[in-house]
């Protein structure tokens, strides 16, 4: 009989919901809109709706459905509590149990760059590994430990917050998390603009940097890849940062593959070269061949992790 899985990925503005068989092939893939209101009551009916249409659509009994795996903005501790979920207006829920209540099927939940990381483990750019680190680059940095095929979320969930490393002492402003130096605060989308106008504000060279309004990481990027000489120490500088925290994080998790998602990430081969070549530099010898490889999902990796949630 075959054997189907739901994975649903809840972010800030849309839910991506997708059908799935247990062998990792996506049958159908969807989103509905995230319903932050009255502090996110009603988003798991939404979902349960979502999900219970889906299979009367398809003439799937629950027999057939091994469960619902759910990606959450925020900790999930192993009961499947989430303890304040502050882009859903969550406070303490546990997801598993509510959401099992409104559909009958089993539900596991998990933080949702911890189930990216599960679903590029799985079927992405980290396929083929069982020690697995991803590491999301974004509007912030995030990130997700797996070993031996497991998510590593620590004690209080906060495994894998990459983002939060102490990168520089000598840091004035402070990071959305309240502290100062975060390694989010350089190697972001927004840090690396922020490092940007930061140089553009004292620089006398020529540059086409000064041209855009606003100024993006995608600009930097693009134009780091033309030779401009400001736009390549900025990226540099991104290059330097994340492969000095991701040596000193290989030195106490040694994986076999570090996978790099997110927006960044679309820059390609002058992050992934220039991230390995200081990766190498810094990092203890046994670890210095360990791979860095681009994810290869998309924004698909959470629904696929989800699903593998389920095994």
């Amino acid at each position: 009989m075959k054997k189907y899985g739901f994975g649903v990925d809840i972010g800030g503005t849309t839910c991506k919901i997708g059908l799935f068989d247990m062998s990792g092939t996506i049958l159908e893939k969807w989103e509905i809109k995230t319903n932050t209101e009255n502090h996110g009551a009603a988003i798991l009916d939404d979902v349960a709706a979502a999900v219970l249409g889906k299979m009367e659509e398809k003439g799937i009994v629950k027999d057939d459905v091994q469960g619902i795996g759910l990606g959450v903005p925020g900790p999930v501790d192993s009961e499947g509590t989430v303890h304040k979920c502050v882009n859903l207006g969550w406070d303490v829920i546990n997801v598993e149990k509510a959401l099992n209540e409104k559909t009958g099927l089993f539900v596991k939940a998990g933080n949702d760059a911890n189930v990216a990381a599960l679903g590029e483990m799985w079927q992405g750019g980290g396929k083929g590994h069982q020690n697995v680190i991803m590491v999301t680059l974004g509007t912030g940095v995030g990130g997700g430990i797996i070993v031996d095929g497991k998510i590593i979320a620590g004690s209080h969930g906060a495994g894998g917050e990459l983002g939060h490393i102490h990168m520089n002492d000598d840091e004035t402003e402070a990071c959305g998390c309240g502290n100062k130096g975060c390694l989010e605060q350089y190697a972001s989308a927004t840090g690396i603009v922020r490092m940007a106008k930061k140089q553009l504000a004292k620089e006398t060279r020529n540059t086409k940097l000064k041209a855009f309004e606003p100024l993006t990481a995608k600009d930097i990027f693009d134009v780091a890849k033309e030779g401009d000489e400001v736009a390549l120490e900025l990226v540099n500088g991104l290059c330097t940062m994340l492969g000095t925290a991701l040596a000193n994080v290989a030195a106490v998790a040694d994986p076999e593959i570090f996978v790099i998602g997110g927006g960044v990430s679309r820059a390609g081969d002058i992050l992934i070269q220039g991230i390995q070549n200081k990766f190498k530099e810094k990092a203890f010898h046994a670890c210095r061949a360990t791979g860095i490889s681009l994810a290869t999902l998309g924004n698909d990796a959470g629904m696929y992790g989800c699903v593998r949630l389920l095994f």
